[in-house]
């Protein structure tokens, strides 16, 4: 069996166990396809998960550093300063907790009886003690990024929206606006000698959590619904999952194609 690709989960960490939790992540995944997460949550098959991009991990770690250096101290990071920021990284007893996703994050026990949860990247607070939630992105793409403009970015809005709605959750005062620390490599120069160099911006994004009590809602019926949800039109997954169903369906226990009955 893989030591990577676990598909049996043990029933303590499906739904109804005593160990699920509903992440962030299964959130989206929710959004994303409501079979996908039903055959992951309730059914215990998760999809296959693709190898972690140590680069980025590497940049996550680095910024956490230097962030924290700034929280110990005190201190506006030289980044909030460019960008007028009247802000300084969040010092609270907590914070290793909520940054880190095994250990839960910053958790909620909500009304449906779910433990939703989710570990931020990180959290600035401004002098007007509202809490802004921040996540690190790390790239390497032609032209500065400015603003989270393509399709496929509305995961890292919804990301950041559930951690607004977590902390509020927890009796916080959250910033609308969350910001998105992008560190996008160059391609401009003339030789890689070892290193990159990483232009680093700070993007906004105004998020409005008010969809999040919905979706909880539509979670906890699904996942109380014992019918298999519909696939979602545009899941690359549910599509191969048919379309290999069809294909191993011609096949015996054997291996041997079935032979057509005339």
């Amino acid at each position: 069996m893989s030591n990577y690709y676990k598909p049996e989960r043990k029933a303590e960490w499906n739904y109804g166990g005593s160990k699920w939790r509903l992440s962030r992540s299964k959130i989206d995944l929710f959004i994303e396809c409501r079979r996908c997460f039903y055959i992951d949550n309730k059914l215990g098959t998760a999809r296959p998960k693709g190898f972690p991009f140590n680069l980025n991990s590497a940049v996550d770690a680095l910024l956490k550093k230097e962030f924290d250096s700034h929280r110990a101290a005190k201190t506006t990071h030289p980044l909030m300063k460019t960008y007028g920021l009247d802000a300084v990284p969040f010092a609270h007893v907590q914070m290793d907790e909520w940054r880190d996703s095994l250990k839960g994050g910053v958790v909620c026990e909500h009304e449906t009886g779910m433990t939703v949860c989710g570990g931020v990247d990180d959290i600035w607070i401004t002098s007007d003690n509202e809490l802004i939630v921040v996540d690190y992105k790390a790239t390497s793409k032609e032209g500065q990024i400015t603003a989270l403009d393509q399709d496929w970015h509305d995961g890292y809005k919804r990301q950041a929206e559930v951690y607004q709605w977590l902390l509020r959750r927890n009796g916080f005062k959250v910033s609308d606006t969350a910001y998105f620390v992008y560190c996008n490599a160059s391609r401009d120069a003339e030789a890689f000698d070892g290193k990159l160099e990483f232009e680093v911006t700070l993007v906004p994004h105004k998020g409005d959590d008010s969809w999040v009590e919905g979706a909880l809602q539509d979670i906890k019926a699904t996942l109380e619904n014992e019918n298999l949800p519909a696939a979602a039109p545009d899941c690359d997954y549910c599509q191969y999952r048919e379309a290999v169903g069809k294909k191993m369906y011609a096949y015996d226990k054997n291996g041997k194609m079935k032979s057509k009955q005339v």
